[in-house]
């Protein structure tokens, strides 16, 4: 990039579940911080996505609020990146109906998290179940982004929201819409305290980001480690142990020597619990501090939100005026 080249422009979206996890930061939040030095970010909350399966419409705000308190505490800043709640630029919703009139029924039909909602949903399996990839790519072509953070698992996503693009611009007879490209990130897939599942707050099986070290202690030390290990003595097996894994993470230089003490049964599951625990409380405490600030300061988050929405308005009617010029509409 030459240095009077504009950034790229980065876009992410998370549905708002309130307090982030472990797996939220190493799978998202760290990134999130990374990506602002390099790119234009715009983070928004996928509120609008949460009604389609949302049970206490009271709690979506709170939620909101919590989430995006912990995406300030772990170093997303207000000030590098565009912080807003989806529904706070109507613009979304204009563009999800005008990309819905050129988008294929069997395109939306054949995608696995339709399949995978209304398995989980199956009293609730509604219009927007379906419709939902067609909103999800006008988030992300509602911004011009050029760079949407992806996992492997997630490039199908994408490349739908490519292919509603390339056929709406093959409709107008011209490039209206920013084709967007993956930025591959590198994310650990984090482990629930099941050891079975991954980490998630509707299973009940994760660790709060911001929780105090009391709290953490508890949850960790309910968690499932090696099942062959029936007792204090027996020499354990830290590559099937989930506690043993997270090690991995949290005592980087150690980890090794943390799972030989388990193979030999020098240490035992409740030891590296305990260890486990400490490591956990210490690596977020500087986020956990800086999240007491923000909660001192009451609407602060509001206020970031209110800017966030202002800025990303302006770039949505920009797009969204180039989409309706060139369907006709005036």
């Amino acid at each position: 990039m030459s240095a009077t080249a504009a950034p790229h422009r980065v876009l992410s979206g998370m549905q708002p579940t309130g307090r982030m996890h472990i797996g939220h930061y190493f799978g998202a939040l760290r990134n999130y911080v990374r990506m602002q030095e390099q790119y234009r970010a715009f983070y928004f909350v996928a509120d609008l996505h949460a009604l389609t399966t949302v049970d206490e419409p009271a709690e979506l705000w709170p939620s909101v609020i919590a989430m995006v308190a912990d995406w300030i505490a772990a170093g997303v800043d207000p000030e590098r990146a565009t912080i807003f709640v989806q529904s706070h630029v109507p613009e979304v919703a204009e563009l999800h109906w005008i990309l819905s009139t050129t988008t294929p029924l069997g395109w939306l039909e054949r995608v696995p998290t339709f399949k995978e909602k209304s398995a989980q949903h199956p009293d609730n399996i509604n219009y927007a179940l379906l419709g939902y990839p067609v909103l999800q790519s006008a988030d992300i072509l509602l911004y011009d982004a050029d760079r949407v953070p992806v996992g492997d698992d997630q490039l199908a996503h994408l490349e739908l929201t490519r292919e509603i693009a390339r056929r709406f611009n093959h409709r107008c007879g011209k490039p209206v819409l920013r084709e967007p490209k993956a930025e591959l990130t590198d994310t650990p897939r984090v482990m629930g305290l099941d050891g079975v599942n991954k980490m998630s707050k509707s299973r009940g099986n994760y660790i709060p980001m911001t929780g105090d070290p009391e709290e953490v202690r508890k949850l960790v030390m309910g968690a499932v480690t090696d099942e062959t290990r029936a007792y204090r003595t027996d020499p354990g097996h830290p590559e099937k142990c989930n506690v043993c894994q997270l090690h991995r993470v949290f005592s980087p230089g150690e980890y090794e020597a943390i799972w030989e003490g388990e193979r030999t049964a020098t240490t035992g599951c409740v030891d590296t619990k305990k260890l486990l625990a400490e490591r956990i409380s210490t690596y977020f405490e500087p986020m956990r501090a800086r999240r007491l600030e923000i909660e001192a300061r009451p609407g602060y988050v509001e206020e970031v939100l209110e800017k966030g929405a202002a800025t990303a308005r302006a770039v949505a009617r920009e797009t969204l005026g180039r989409v309706k010029e060139a369907v006709g509409l005036r």
